[in-house]
């Protein structure tokens, strides 16, 4: 009988895998939610099982809906994630969690019926719909936590197993299911009073299960999906890029936008960052202040000095920003000898205190080749109290710059007028 069960425990695996997998290579033909929702659906039957359904195998008594279909969801999981992005996967979990606290809800409401008994046999078991609310509520829950760790353990490990997905794939279910089996029994345990020898078993399960789901997914990886349709005309190293797509899209993201001189992010990465820094900002309720930083004279160190020795002042300028200006704070090179600050959480009066230690700092710190000292003029403006968009704000912060120019250079000019250089 013990050898039986196993086999149906393997069958059970594949069935389930196949089914799932089937549902998301097709995704973009049947729709998302299609998967969504058979992964919804098995939620409510894996619970039910876990609770009330064990059978008999060679190395302990285990569920299938804990071993297999609960094991199999959080692989799955993890397979959205790869081919989709994180805020996709959060979304059933979500959703489990709400539908799961309205059947906790709906519990307690049916309990304050007085239920007919239309035959011996037909008795409403309140209770136990009660104890099956709370259970789920804490499987999801679990879920929710063990969703996250395998994601972040997937990328973590790729720091040291990065062409190795389906290494990756495994030991992060390996651990994951590990911490859940703790976690889901001991809600057993105290509900339902399941024993602990249960305990082991399941674990023992569980680690079948990832193994089985981990040669299936190599296999479908490295068999079906490289040899699909979608997939025919691509080589292995376009599908580990898809596999490997956040690690690869971060690591992108790092590098483009970047001033190919200075190292601060470019316009173009201005464009798309700043304006959602003030975005935010003003939704927190907090100010945002943009500096317009220009060197003074540049033009002049260009024809004494050279092009390059020019170069190597707008670095250094670059660096005295970056060492100044809070983590928080973006530097963008706005173009020649002009860049641009924006510090989120900054009132006016803070920005100004602020663009004048920058000022000092880099009179005080840079020099031309001839080992006189380089002055900047800094343009100051704050959102809301100058406007609310990006480019009302750097439209503000221009003009004050333009102001400090003709004001003599090497000073800092806000709202109210010129500071003076302490």
């Amino acid at each position: 009988m013990e050898a039986l069960n196993l086999a149906l425990f393997v069958v059970e695996a594949i069935a389930y895998f196949v089914l799932m997998v089937t549902l998301l290579h097709f995704r973009h033909r049947l729709g998302l939610g299609v998967f969504l929702t058979a992964l919804g659906v098995m939620h409510f039957m894996e619970t039910y099982l876990a609770a009330v359904f064990y059978v008999s195998l060679p190395f302990g008594d285990v569920s299938p809906g804990s071993s297999v279909f609960f094991s199999g969801k959080l692989m799955m999981i993890l397979m959205l994630y790869l081919w989709e992005d994180a805020a996709t996967v959060r979304q059933p979990i979500y959703g489990l969690f709400l539908g799961n606290l309205l059947t906790v809800g709906i519990a307690w409401v049916l309990q304050l019926h007085q239920p007919l008994q239309l035959s011996s046999n037909n008795t409403p078991d309140v209770d136990f719909l009660k104890e099956m609310g709370w259970l789920m509520i804490w499987g999801t829950a679990l879920l929710y936590v063990d969703s996250l760790g395998i994601i972040l353990l997937y990328e973590k490990l790729g720091d040291f197993f990065r062409r190795r997905v389906v290494l990756r794939f495994v030991i992060s279910g390996f651990v994951l299911l590990t911490f859940d089996q703790v976690g889901f029994f001991a809600a057993l345990h105290y509900f339902l009073d399941v024993p602990v020898a249960v305990f082991w078993g399941g674990w023992k399960a569980k680690m079948l299960s990832v193994c089985l789901y981990g040669a299936m997914f190599a296999v479908y990886e490295y068999r079906i999906r490289r040899l699909g349709a979608d997939a025919a005309a691509r080589s292995i190293s376009d599908i580990f890029g898809d596999l490997t797509f956040r690690e690869r899209y971060n690591d992108l993201l790092e590098r483009t936008g970047r001033d190919m001189l200075t190292g601060v992010y470019d316009r173009t990465r201005m464009e798309l960052e700043a304006p959602l820094m003030l975005r935010e900002a003003l939704r927190q309720g907090l100010f945002a202040t943009v500096l317009i930083i220009d060197a003074d004279h540049f033009k002049d160190v260009n024809d004494g000095h050279g092009h390059l020795q020019g170069d190597e002042v707008l670095k250094a300028i670059a660096a005295r920003l970056g060492t100044t200006l809070r983590s928080s704070d973006r530097i963008f090179r706005f173009g020649g000898e002009e860049f641009v600050a924006v510090c989120p959480g900054t009132s006016h009066e803070e920005g100004l205190l602020l663009a004048d230690r920058l000022r000092w700092t880099i009179e005080t710190s840079v020099k031309t080749p001839d080992d006189k000292p380089v002055t900047v003029s800094i343009g100051v403006a704050t959102a809301d109290e100058d406007g609310i968009s990006f480019t009302t704000v750097l439209t503000a912060a221009d003009g004050r710059l333009y102001a400090a120019k003709k004001s003599g250079r090497n000073c800092v000019v806000g709202r109210s007028g010129m500071v003076q250089p302490s």
